[in-house]
């Protein structure tokens, strides 16, 4: 039988979807650090066969999201800093270089996006509303990946981000948490300005303040605090 010619509408991979809704569940907390993960298990949850389950609990594992243990079901992994440093080098670094690239093409459109966003940051902050505020910063970082159109930037922090997302939750649910809009605020006024360098610095500074307790590493906002 030939191939149909006609355009099915794009959705994902059964094993995106399932890794996607795991990665969300650890991320936000409902699985929580050292709980098993059993195939059967999640495949009964999520309603699908366990084969796509398996793969994409080898991507979490590349991910730092889970431990495979041997002779055991694959545990969440706890949250440590280790594994938050590691992470945040890498993504610190793709930031940086996407804002590095975007700053030269950014548009009216694109800087009244990042305000749009951190003003919807600042509100969940306000509120109190964790999932709202990261879903905030997320939209408000997305602006320059957006403009720099580089896709294997991109595909390394959708890799490795999640891991500091769970930080990330410790770091909006605390007081220091507020202090992001500001940081936020400064960004754009150097987009605004057309200060690529100060900007991509600045970047790459907020992703290295991440602590696993929440609270900001002291020679990340010192940094901060000097770009000019």
């Amino acid at each position: 039988m030939p191939i149909p010619t006609e355009t099915l509408a794009p959705r994902p991979l059964l094993r995106d979807e399932v890794f996607v809704r795991l990665r969300d569940a650890i991320v936000d907390g409902t699985l929580a650090p050292g709980e098993q993960l059993r195939d059967g298990d999640v495949a009964t949850w999520l309603g699908v066969s366990r084969t796509p389950v398996r793969e994409a609990l080898l991507e979490l594992g590349r991910a730092g999201l889970v431990n495979a243990l041997p002779g055991r079901s694959t545990v969440v992994a706890p949250l440590e800093e280790a594994g938050v440093r590691e992470a945040q080098t890498v993504v610190a670094a793709m930031h940086r270089l996407a804002v590095q690239h975007a700053v030269p093409k950014m548009t009216a459109v694109d800087l009244d996006r990042m305000r749009a966003a951190n003003a919807r940051f600042t509100a969940a902050q306000e509120a109190g509303d964790v999932d709202a505020a990261l879903a905030a910063d997320e939209a408000f970082h997305a602006v320059a990946l957006d403009v720099c159109g580089n896709s294997a930037a991109r595909a390394v922090i959708g890799r490795h981000e999640p891991v500091l997302h769970r930080a990330e939750r410790l770091r909006f649910a605390s007081v220091e948490g507020r202090d992001s809009a500001r940081r936020h605020a400064r960004l754009i006024e150097l987009c605004a300005a057309g200060d690529a360098a100060g900007a991509a610095s600045l970047a790459e500074q907020t992703w290295q303040s991440l602590t696993v307790d929440g609270s900001p590493a002291p020679t990340a906002d010192t940094a901060t605090e000097e770009t000019p």
